[in-house]
């Protein structure tokens, strides 16, 4: 029988599963210019101080069934670009590959989501590589619509 999927507040103990789990947010096809060092790193950069802070504009949770992580989820209060009103932003959702198609990525949505609407925002956003049209294809199911596409040219 399949144990229940449990989310937990992430504590500065999961930092080495962090680690480990976000090195996946480097295996989608990204842009040529990028490394898929530079991409993990870059969101562990701001996950892992949100874990050591725990503030109220932030949430970090880890995703484990009987006792062994199997997912995380960063989520940060960001203000909206046209109308300054505060809302939720995805920084990180990624999932194991043991643990892939099993709707942990829907799961950890859902619970950012519900921390979203606690907090009275009226909105979430994420960013997602154009060219990973896999997560772009959960996001559209659940409900995500593009709305701006950003341009960058190497000089």
């Amino acid at each position: 029988m399949n144990q229940p999927v449990l989310l937990r507040p992430a504590t500065p103990a999961d930092e080495a599963f962090l680690t480990l789990v976000t090195r996946r947010l480097g295996d989608v096809p990204i842009p040529s210019w990028r490394t898929a060092e530079e991409v993990a790193a870059a969101d562990l950069r701001q996950m892992i101080p949100a874990v050591e802070r725990a503030d109220q504009g932030t949430v970090v949770l880890v995703a484990e069934r009987a006792g062994t992580p199997l997912g995380c989820l960063f989520v940060a209060t960001e203000d909206d670009f046209f109308t300054g009103r505060p809302g939720a932003h995805v920084e990180v959702v990624a999932v194991a590959r043991e643990a892939e198609g099993q709707g942990l990525a829907r799961l950890l949505l859902d619970a950012a989501e519900r921390w979203a609407r606690g907090r009275g925002y009226d909105h979430m956003t994420l960013n997602v590589f154009v060219a990973n049209q896999h997560a772009r294809a959960v996001y559209e199911h659940l409900g995500y619509q593009a709305e701006i596409v950003r341009y960058r040219k190497t000089l």
